[in-house]
C-alpha cells in the first residue's frame, strides 16, 4: 500500500497533468465565440483608459478668415428632414461628360464620418492621428481651405478606422459624438467650446464594436442622444449642456450604430431608436417628454448599424447586416397607450435588407442596396414596396453592384457610390434600374461616408479623404 505522502502526491500530479491536457485541447479545441463571423467583435474598443484625462474642446487651431454667399445647408446625418433626400433647387449633371469637376481633396484620418455644411462651410468630425485627438474641422465649401478646427486628445486604437458620425448643426450650434462616446457643443461661426459630455463616463454607456457609428440630432436648440447604459436616451439644451430629460432603460439596452430618427404618428412626436436589445420609441414633447411610449425585443440583433425608416400609417422598417434581415412592424394606437404588430420578419435572401447604409423612401418607394448574404442579389440597388418588402420591383442587375457604398437622391437623381469610389449617377425612377453614368472617382478603398449634395456639390469620402466634386449642370 502507499503511504499517505505518496498517495498526496499522486494526486496532486494527477492534477497538474489533467490541467496540462485541459489547456492542450483548448488550444486545438477553441471556444468558438458567438460573434466569430462578425470582423472586428475580437478586438472591441477599450471602455475606459484608467490613466488618461480627457478635456473635451481642450484645444483650437484658427487658420483663415472665410465668408460666402452660399445658403445650402445639409444640417445632420439624413439631412433636415433625415429622408437623405437634397431638397436643393440646383439643376445636376446626367453625365460626367469629359470627367469628374473636381473642385478640392483633402487628407483625413481613417475613418467613415461625413460632413454637414451650412452657408458656404463643411464641418467634419475627423480623428487626427499626429495629434492623437478628436478634432471638428471646419473648410470652405468652395476652395477646401481649412478655417479652423476644435480638437481634444483621446487614445484612439484603429479598428475598420477610427472616426464615423456626421454632427448636427442649426445657426448657434454644432454638436460631434467622437469614437469613444465624447459629446462635443461648439459654436459653428467662431469655433469656441460651449459643453462637453462623456457618456461612458456619466451614463455608463457602452462603446459600440468599431467605435460610435451613432450621430446627434438637433431639434431646435435641443440635441437627442442615446447613450444606452443608465439612461436610453437623453435631451441636452445646447445653450447650457443641461441634460432636460432621460429616458429610463429598466431592459439594460446598449448603444448601436444606429442614430435616432424622427417619427410623428397620430398627432404625436416621437423618436424612434433601434438600440442592441430592441427598437423604443419615446415621447419627444409635452408632459411625458422622454418616456417610453412603446418598444419592441421582435428584431434585436447584436450589431445593428442602418437606422429606423419611418413609413406612412405608424409602419417603421427596421433592417441590420450579418445575416439580421430586417422587419416591419406597425405602431397603433391602443387607448391612452400603443402596441406594436409585426407584419412582417425575413431573411436577407428573402427581401430587402441592409448591412450598413439606411435605405430611403422617395414616390412611396424604398430603394437599398442589399447585403452580401443576399444570395445571388447581393450588393444590388434595389426597388420595393414599402408595405412588402419581401417583393423586390426592381434591381440595378449583375454589371452594377455596390457592395457597402451609401447614396443619395438630388434632382431627381440617385448618386450611389460604389465602396471602391465609383460613382453612379441613375435616374430616381420607381419603374426600373436607369443607369446615366457612372466614374471611378476615388483611387481609395472603405469608400462608405454618407454623401451630402448641396449648393451643387456633392461631397464624398473613402477612409482617408474628403472630396468635393461640382455637378453643377452647364
Amino acid at each position: 500500500m502507499l503511504s499517505k505522502r505518496s498517495e498526496k502526491g499522486l494526486i496532486l500530479l494527477s492534477v497538474v497533468v489533467a490541467g496540462i491536457l485541459f489547456v492542450c485541447w483548448l488550444a486545438y479545441n477553441p471556444v468558438k465565440d458567438i460573434h466569430a463571423n462578425i470582423p472586428g467583435m475580437d478586438n472591441r474598443p477599450a471602455q475606459s483608459e484608467s490613466s488618461e484625462r480627457i478635456l473635451i474642446g481642450e484645444g483650437f487651431d484658427f487658420y483663415s478668415e472665410y465668408s460666402s454667399d452660399l445658403t445650402g445647408k445639409w444640417t445632420q446625418f439624413r439631412g433636415a428632414k433625415s429622408d437623405n433626400i437634397s431638397t436643393d433647387k440646383t439643376k445636376l449633371i446626367n453625365n460626367w461628360g469629359a470627367g469628374p469637376k473636381v473642385d478640392w481633396q483633402v487628407e483625413l484620418g481613417e475613418g467613415h464620418a461625413a460632413p454637414v455644411v451650412y452657408n458656404g462651410k463643411v464641418y467634419v468630425l475627423d480623428y487626427d492621428e499626429v495629434k492623437k485627438a478628436d478634432a471638428l474641422r471646419c473648410f470652405s465649401l468652395e476652395t477646401g481651405v481649412e478655417l479652423w478646427r476644435r480638437w481634444y486628445r483621446v487614445h484612439i486604437k484603429r479598428n475598420h478606422g477610427m472616426s464615423r458620425t456626421v454632427p448636427a448643426i442649426n445657426d448657434k450650434y454644432i454638436v460631434t459624438m467622437g469614437p469613444r462616446c465624447h459629446v462635443m457643443c461648439t459654436d459653428p461661426n467662431t469655433g469656441e467650446f460651449l459643453w462637453g459630455l462623456d457618456l461612458v463616463k456619466e451614463y455608463m454607456s457602452e462603446i459600440p464594436f468599431w467605435y460610435t457609428g451613432q450621430c446627434p440630432i438637433l431639434d431646435d436648440n435641443t440635441v437627442i442622444l442615446a447613450p444606452g447604459g443608465k439612461s436610453l436616451l437623453i435631451a441636452v439644451d445646447c445653450a447650457t449642456g443641461k441634460v432636460l430629460w432621460e429616458t429610463p432603460n429598466p431592459d439594460n439596452w446598449q448603444m448601436s450604430h444606429s442614430s435616432v430618427m424622427p417619427m410623428t404618428f397620430d398627432g404625436k412626436k416621437m423618436w424612434v431608436y433601434a438600440a442592441v436589445g430592441g427598437i423604443v420609441g419615446v415621447s419627444a414633447e409635452g408632459d411625458d417628454a422622454g418616456q417610453i411610449l412603446w418598444k419592441t425585443k421582435d428584431f434585436s440583433p447584436s450589431v445593428v448599424a442602418p437606422s429606423p425608416v419611418v413609413l406612412k400609417n405608424g409602419k417603421i422598417f427596421m433592417t441590420a447586416g450579418y445575416g439580421a434581415g430586417s422587419i416591419l412592424f406597425q405602431v397603433k394606437k391602443n387607448g391612452n397607450s400603443y402596441k406594436v404588430a409585426a407584419l412582417q420578419k425575413f431573411k436577407p435572401k428573402d427581401g430587402v435588407a441592409s448591412e450598413q447604409q439606411t435605405p430611403i423612401v422617395y414616390k412611396d418607394r424604398m430603394f437599398a442596396i442589399l447585403p452580401k448574404d443576399a444570395g445571388g442579389m447581393r450588393n444590388r440597388f434595389v426597388c420595393c414596396d414599402p408595405n412588402d418588402c419581401t417583393k423586390i420591383i426592381w434591381t440595378s442587375g449583375t454589371n452594377d453592384r455596390f457592395g457597402l457604398g451609401p447614396y443619395i437622391v438630388a434632382d431627381g437623381k440617385f448618386f450611389i457610390l460604389k465602396d471602391d469610389g465609383t460613382l453612379t449617377i441613375a435616374k430616381a425612377s420607381t419603374e426600373k434600374f436607369e443607369l446615366l453614368d457612372k466614374t471611378k472617382v476615388l483611387d481609395g478603398h472603405d469608400a462608405w461616408g454618407p454623401l451630402v449634395v448641396t449648393d451643387g456639390r456633392l461631397l464624398m469620402r473613402d477612409s482617408k479623404h474628403l472630396l468635393c466634386i461640382d455637378v453643377r449642370a452647364n
